[in-house]
């Protein structure tokens, strides 16, 4: 059944089931005219991915469509999971695996009811007006930890392990590389120019950070006090080392 809703700002039509069709269930709107179509076809996907069902097969794609639409809107997907506190968004990203979802809860523990999860996996960035928002989406991840609402960008910081907790400001090519290996690679040409503008937006008007962690509830203490702005010019050393 073809429906609308309202993700990150957009008119979005779908026609969807399952799964997606119950994560997509709060963004629901009357509002019509759609600026984005999203229109997928999951039996092709599973002929290449057999071990997948219909369902997610729907999931990954129709989020895939839409990610990719959204560069024409000034936005794109950082694979992250997004922690609000005080109204504003901390974006936490790494590859699979590395922890950045239990580096978020150990902020939950840290902050109680002041905080909570925008996106658990893909939030959608949007640049309007020159400020950067963050929004949940109905790519949420595993456990569909989102909420549907848009809050400003305070910082977004890339996660590594480590035995110690720091934290500094990342810039560069490094950086760059960061970002791109954790947002979707459109073909065309034109898509690749405006994610490499938007990023070089993103990185002029929003502090980029590189936190070396484990999963002790001092991580979390050692982010939000640089990530606020508590700690000025943490580790400036390093920071030179990674520009």
């Amino acid at each position: 059944m073809i429906q609308y809703y309202k993700i990150a700002g957009l008119i979005v039509q779908m026609d969807t089931f399952g799964r997606n069709l119950e994560q997509a269930k709060p963004y629901l709107t009357a509002e019509g005219k759609p600026d984005i179509v999203i229109q997928t076809n999951p039996v092709d996907m599973q002929k290449i991915e057999s071990h997948l069902s219909l369902e997610d097969c729907e999931y990954i794609l129709s989020g895939w469509e839409f990610y990719r639409k959204l560069i024409a809107f000034d936005g794109f997907m950082l694979h992250s999971s997004a922690v609000v506190v005080d109204g504003r968004a901390y974006l936490f990203s790494a590859t699979s695996g590395t922890g950045k979802s239990t580096h978020t809860s150990l902020w939950l523990k840290k902050f109680g009811d002041k905080a909570y999860i925008l996106n658990d996996d893909k939030p959608a960035l949007r640049l309007e007006n020159g400020v950067w928002y963050a929004y949940g989406t109905p790519w949420s991840g595993k456990y569909d930890i989102s909420t549907n609402t848009r809050i400003p960008v305070a910082g977004i910081c890339f996660i590594t392990r480590s035995k110690t907790n720091k934290i500094y400001p990342f810039n560069g090519s490094k950086a760059v590389f960061a970002f791109l290996e954790q947002t979707v690679r459109p073909a065309d040409m034109q898509s690749r120019t405006t994610i490499m503008n938007l990023l070089q937006e993103m990185m002029s008007g929003v502090p980029i950070w590189k936190l070396e962690c484990n999963m002790e509830p001092e991580a979390a203490d050692v982010a939000y006090d640089a990530m606020s702005r508590k700690v000025i010019e943490p580790w400036r050393e390093t920071y030179e080392e990674n520009r």
